[in-house]
């Protein structure tokens, strides 16, 4: 891991939370902002929001962990379509629509596994990790077709710092390094494509966004998560903005060491701690215990307005051995019940008071400056036609 890479900016969020540490505050928005409930119950404002924000803007659909050998892939659907990703055997990773050319049969329904070549189940078509249709059973029958004309539709794809982003719209214009805005390359100090894919799990919760504030969110950690992990926290957040995407960090209020530490000498905990999100649906969220981990948090839309899938994915710095096995499978466990109890048993419940028209507004503080600057860049995504995309971006 290149130990200098992004260790200017991280280094100045430390000494920003040292800061306000000090004076016991954090930065705070201009004023307090609302926006309407119908954002969480109406189903046409969902459809929007899936159209224009799922299905063109990238999203992080894998860490490299999880396919870090060549043949490895990974099948899932993301907004209602239906996705392979590879790893060539030249190490390259490649996305298609999980669609046979002949029919559109899915070519794998297993999650994951390992292929040279892809055999559709349904008429026997061959495809190798390029996509490119390479037999056709009963050829001679069948009759001639340029297989040229019938490789797999490809979807843009890049891997940045052990993460795996993909745009669903197969003909998009945006430019990965204008979305990322410099974040990867602080992400790329984590070194996630050397870690270990521990394990996944799926969670179903409320509508995408009332999901997606509660990872922005320290503001109810103390009382919400009373029980478990809250009773010591602050309620306390501060926000870098890279772009869309928001690392979220504590006032750092116990600094006495840490200030007495050279600055080169501060270690990777202490630099990458909180929560470093990725517009419009990840979040990422390092933890102890078992070994140095991180739970990456992938949040989707569902079927319909008030549904969401969680993909809760546990990455370790190091494979666990011996006692680590046991303290780590207590963790993550541990974080699910939190997350599925807590966060979105709440969630939940908020989704059919606003379902009943319980509030015409939904307010966010000035102390809550992340969520409000999240649906601020929702609207403005929905707001800006495919061609001025990476203009958005890049402003």
């Amino acid at each position: 891991m290149g130990h200098t890479l992004g260790a200017v900016e991280l280094r100045e969020m430390v000494r920003t939370a040292i800061a306000y540490g000090k004076t016991r505050s954090i930065p705070l928005a201009p004023s307090v902002m609302t926006i309407p409930a119908s954002n969480y119950v109406d189903p046409w404002r969902f459809e929007v929001e899936v159209e224009r924000i799922f299905k063109r803007l990238p999203l992080m659909l894998a860490p490299s962990a999880e396919i870090p050998r060549p043949g490895d892939y990974k099948a899932m659907e993301v907004a209602g379509v239906p996705v392979l990703i590879t790893r060539g055997q030249d190490g390259v990773v490649r996305t298609f629509l999980n669609a046979c050319s002949h029919r559109g049969a899915n070519l794998t329904t297993e999650p994951t596994g390992n292929a040279k070549r892809f055999v559709c189940p349904y008429h026997g078509w061959t495809f190798d990790q390029q996509g490119a249709l390479r037999g056709v059973a009963s050829a001679e029958e069948f009759g001639e077709v340029d297989k040229d004309c019938y490789s797999l539709r490809t979807l843009p794809t890049t891997e940045r710092s052990g993460l795996i982003w993909v745009v669903l719209d197969r003909n998009s214009t945006v430019d990965f390094d204008t979305f990322l805005s410099g974040y990867d390359a602080l992400l790329e100090r984590f070194g996630f494509k050397d870690w270990h894919f521990q394990s996944s799990r799926v969670i179903k919760g409320p509508n995408w966004k009332v999901a997606y504030d509660g990872y922005l969110d320290y503001y109810h950690i103390p009382v919400l998560h009373r029980e478990t992990f809250g009773p010591d926290m602050l309620n306390q957040a501060i926000y870098s903005a890279f772009g869309p995407h928001q690392r979220v960090q504590f006032p750092l209020r116990e600094y006495s060491e840490l200030e007495a530490t050279p600055e080169d000498a501060w270690t990777d905990e202490t630099l990458l701690s909180g929560v470093w999100t990725i517009f419009p649906h990840i979040s990422i969220a390092s933890f102890g215990g078992g070994g140095r981990g991180v739970m990456i948090s992938q949040l989707l839309p569902g079927a319909t307005v008030g549904e969401s899938l969680t993909t809760q994915m546990y990455l370790m710095q190091t494979p666990p051995e011996g006692p680590e096995i046991k303290a780590a499978e207590e963790q993550f466990a541990f974080l699910r019940r939190v997350v599925e109890d807590e966060d979105y048993t709440t969630g939940l419940a908020l989704q059919k008071a606003l379902k009943a028209g319980a509030l015409d507004k939904v307010t966010f503080g000035r102390n809550e400056s992340g969520a409000q600057r999240f649906h601020g860049w929702v609207d403005k995504v929905i707001a800006t036609d495919d061609a001025d995309l990476n203009a958005l971006f890049a402003g």
